[in-house]
């Protein structure tokens, strides 16, 4: 069993900032890329940004020097730090992680429950 809780979503004015954590528990061998994605209303989700095992980095254009991801590895935890938050910004956000549970399977996508980011004054 393989276990996402998300945590740091909020109400926020514009400008401001918000820092969401994903922690994953649970039968775990190894983590490989973990990422945020996000759904605002009548829209699909997209992808915010992402973090491989090795520290590299995508980020959506949208988000691009505002938003930093980083993760701790031995706390098997991502983070999404977000500043100069703008009302379009506004969506649930979802922690996804690709990891491997044993030796021999494959690494499968696990989805977090999403927590609410409303930027709004």
């Amino acid at each position: 069993q393989v276990q996402l809780v998300e945590s740091g979503g909020g109400l926020v004015q514009p400008g401001g900032s918000l820092r969401l954590s994903c922690a994953v528990s649970g039968s775990i061998l190894s983590i490989n890329v973990m990422g945020w994605y996000r759904r605002a209303p009548g829209n699909q989700r997209e992808l915010v940004a992402v973090i491989t095992s090795g520290g590299s980095t995508n980020y959506a254009d949208s988000v691009k020097g505002r938003f930093t991801i980083s993760r701790d590895n031995a706390k098997n935890t991502v983070y999404l730090q977000m500043n100069s938050l703008k009302p379009e910004d506004t969506a649930v956000y979802y922690c996804n992680v690709n990891l491997r549970r044993r030796p021999m399977e494959y690494a499968n996508n696990y989805w977090g429950q999403g927590t609410q980011v409303t930027v709004s004054s």
